[in-house]
C-alpha cells in the first residue's frame, strides 16, 4: 500500500503543469458536488428574490428568472449535471466493454451481430438520435440516462472491440481456453487487465461527450428537468440578459467549458505516460 501511494505521488510529482491543473479543477469540481448544500448559501429550488436581481453582496451572481439565487444553482448544478454525467458513463462502459469483450473473445456470428447492430446505431447522429427516442418515450431521468448510455456504448464498443482483438490472439490467452478457464475468466483476468489504460483514458474522454450531450439537451428542454439545477438549462433560462449587457448566462457555459478542457489535459498526460513515450 505505501508503494503504491509513493508511485503515485512520483507519478503526479513529474506530471506537466497542464495536468495538475486539470487534477485540480476536477477536484474543486467534485468537492462542490457532494458538498453542495453545505456550500450554497440557499437552497436550489429557494426563491429569494426578485426576478433578475443584479450582482449585489447578498446575491453575488444575482438571481435567475424566477428569482433563484444563481450561486446557489450553479453549486447544485455541479452536484446534477456532473453526478448524472459520471452514471451515464459508468454505464455506458459497463454495456459497452462487456459487448466489445464478448465480441473480440467469441467472434464469428456473436461478433457480427454486434458489430453490426453497433454499426446501425453509429449512422444515426446521437445528438439526432436521444432527441427522437426521448421525444417518444417521455424525459424523465432514467430514460436520458439510460438513451444517452446505450447510444455512447457503441463507442466504447468500438475501442474495446478493436484493443481486445489484439490481445485474443497472444498465446496466454490461448494457454487459459486450454485450461479450460471459462468465458468470464478469460475476459475478466487475461483480457481486460492488458486493455485499461486505453479504455481509463476513453473514459475520460467519454465524459467529456456525455457531460456535454446532456449539457445540450438541457438546453433544448429534453435534459434534466425543472426545478433542478442543471447548467443547460440555466443558459436558457437566463439567456434574455445577454442582451442588457449581463454575463450570468456564461457563467454556467464557462463551467461546462472548463471541466472539459480540464478532463482533457488530465487525459492527454495519461496518454502519454501509459504509451510509454518520454519528452
Amino acid at each position: 500500500m505505501a508503494t503504491a501511494a509513493q508511485n503515485s505521488l512520483r507519478l503526479l510529482g513529474r506530471s506537466p503543469w497542464s495536468a495538475r491543473f486539470g487534477m485540480l479543477i476536477i477536484l474543486i469540481y467534485v468537492v462542490t458536488a457532494l458538498g453542495a448544500p453545505l456550500i450554497a448559501p440557499y437552497g436550489e429550488t429557494e426563491i429569494v428574490g426578485i426576478e433578475y436581481e443584479p450582482w449585489s453582496e447578498v446575491y453575488p451572481l444575482g438571481t435567475d428568472n424566477l428569482g433563484r439565487d444563481m450561486l446557489s444553482r450553479i453549486i447544485y448544478g455541479a452536484r446534477n449535471t456532473v453526478g448524472v454525467a459520471f452514471a451515464t458513463t459508468m454505464l455506458a462502459f459497463l454495456i459497452g466493454s462487456i459487448a466489445g469483450l464478448l465480441a473480440a473473445t467469441l467472434r464469428g456470428w456473436a461478433d457480427q451481430l454486434l458489430s453490426r447492430i453497433v454499426d446501425v446505431m453509429m449512422a444515426i447522429p446521437p445528438l439526432v438520435f436521444a432527441l427522437l427516442i426521448l421525444t417518444i418515450v417521455g424525459t424523465n431521468l432514467i430514460n436520458m440516462i439510460l438513451v444517452i448510455a446505450v447510444l455512447d456504448s457503441t463507442r466504447v464498443f468500438r475501442l474495446t472491440r478493436a484493443v481486445a482483438m489484439n490481445v485474443v490472439v497472444m498465446d496466454y490467452v490461448e494457454a487459459a481456453r486450454l485450461r479450460g478457464e471459462g468465458l468470464w475468466w478469460i475476459m475478466s483476468r487475461e483480457i481486460l487487465p492488458n486493455i485499461s489504460a486505453p479504455l481509463a483514458a476513453e473514459f475520460g474522454l467519454r465524459f467529456c461527450f456525455v457531460f456535454l450531450t446532456i449539457s445540450a439537451l438541457s438546453f433544448l428542454g429534453l435534459g434534466l428537468q425543472p426545478p433542478t439545477a442543471d447548467w443547460g438549462s440555466m443558459v436558457r433560462d437566463n439567456a434574455t440578459l445577454i442582451s442588457y449587457g449581463d454575463i450570468t448566462p456564461v457563467i454556467p457555459a464557462a463551467a461546462i467549458a472548463l471541466l472539459t478542457v480540464a478532463i482533457n489535459f488530465v487525459v492527454d498526460w495519461f496518454l502519454h505516460e501509459t504509451s510509454g513515450l518520454k519528452e
